[in-house]
């Protein structure tokens, strides 16, 4: 069914909503992914670093639970050798085998667009600025999400979302864009598409759902935020430096604060653990404290040394709930939202 906001990429993919859920690591698991695809929007698996044949069980996954377009996120940073961006053709490679999207970021996209494309999968990349966003179109990239400084979790570049989000439309017209970034409600999808995005990337909202693989505390916290709760710099580090970030702050970052924000090898607690996490082979190791990573529903330690990503837009997600009426509810207030906004608005 075609609805108001269906727009030519929605119709290139053969979704009915323009409405993504961001590849959130591994909060964004299958059940998610097909949730939200299943309710007429694109589920992205969150892939991050897996490796290829990992990449296959999950995409098999989410094709046991929906026959509907999906997507694959992968984190290319880093990928400096050519021994690096082998393996990630191979994760790009085995995700576009079922997947409609691959989804990248934070690097190079160039190297893998010709592998997804050569399996039928479009490529989207995720960028900070119109340069970089210059640069994807470049390289051959078929979707551009531009993200703002609202955004939770790792954010590319300084410019609020809705400031950037023109500028990037402007910089790689006629490809679609993507707004991402302190969105998580009708009225802001209403009004990146009167911007002129093709779509718009949820994380922090579909992170608040039922089907997402996170921690019900998390959750919780993610509801009973507000935008002046978030924090943005490089606290989590360990894993993956010089990236900065955006997170709920709790007690592990206020104490860092109360410090007086010491640099790396000087914070409180450093180099213990704070819990274990499971690795993509099935085995526990320790979570370093300020180490990346998501406290799941299994999370063993305490919910106040973890990474709680989330973006500005926790202001206006409530209550969890299934992402089917997440997207119901985006769509329906979206399109009452965009009967009242001037073009251009």
């Amino acid at each position: 069914m075609v609805s108001e906001l269906t727009t030519p990429l929605c119709q290139r993919l053969g979704i009915e909503h323009p409405v993504w859920c961001a590849g959130m690591a591994a909060a964004a698991g299958p059940e998610l992914v097909a949730a939200v695809s299943n309710a007429g929007g694109l589920g992205v698996l969150g892939a991050a670093a897996a490796p290829p044949e990992q990449v296959r069980r999950q995409t098999a996954r989410v094709r046991e639970l929906t026959g509907r377009p999906f997507g694959v996120n992968f984190i290319i940073a880093g990928a400096d050798s050519e021994e690096d961006r082998e393996f990630i053709r191979g994760e790009v490679a085995a995700a576009a085998e079922q997947a409609a999207v691959v989804v990248l970021f934070w690097g190079d996209p160039g190297p893998y667009v010709e592998v997804a494309h050569r399996a039928g999968a479009l490529v989207a990349v995720q960028v900070g600025s119109a340069a970089e966003a210059s640069a994807a179109a470049a390289a051959g990239v078929d979707v551009v999400i531009a993200q703002g400084l609202e955004a939770g979790g790792h954010v590319r570049g300084t410019t609020p979302a809705w400031e950037l989000l023109p500028r990037v439309v402007a910089a790689v017209a006629p490809l679609p864009v993507l707004a991402s970034g302190g969105i998580g409600d009708g009225a802001g999808v209403a009004r990146a598409l009167r911007l002129r995005a093709e779509g718009i990337s949820l994380g922090t909202r579909f992170v608040a759902s039922n089907e997402a693989s996170a921690h019900p505390e998390y959750k919780r916290r993610i509801t009973a935020s507000t935008a002046a709760d978030t924090v943005y710099g490089e606290l989590f580090d360990v894993g993956w430096p010089d990236a900065p970030h955006r997170v709920l702050r709790n007690r592990l970052v206020a104490e860092w604060e109360a410090a007086g924000r010491p640099a790396p090898g000087q914070r409180p607690g450093e180099g213990t653990p704070i819990g274990t996490v499971v690795t993509s082979a099935g085995q526990k190791r320790d979570w370093p404290r300020y180490a990346v990573g998501i406290a799941g529903p299994g999370f063993d330690g305490d919910i106040d040394d973890a990474p709680l990503w989330a973006g500005e837009s926790c202001a206006v997600v409530n209550d969890v709930k299934p992402a089917a009426v997440i997207m119901a509810e985006l769509v329906r207030d979206a399109e009452a939202a965009l009967t009242r906004l001037p073009p251009g608005a």
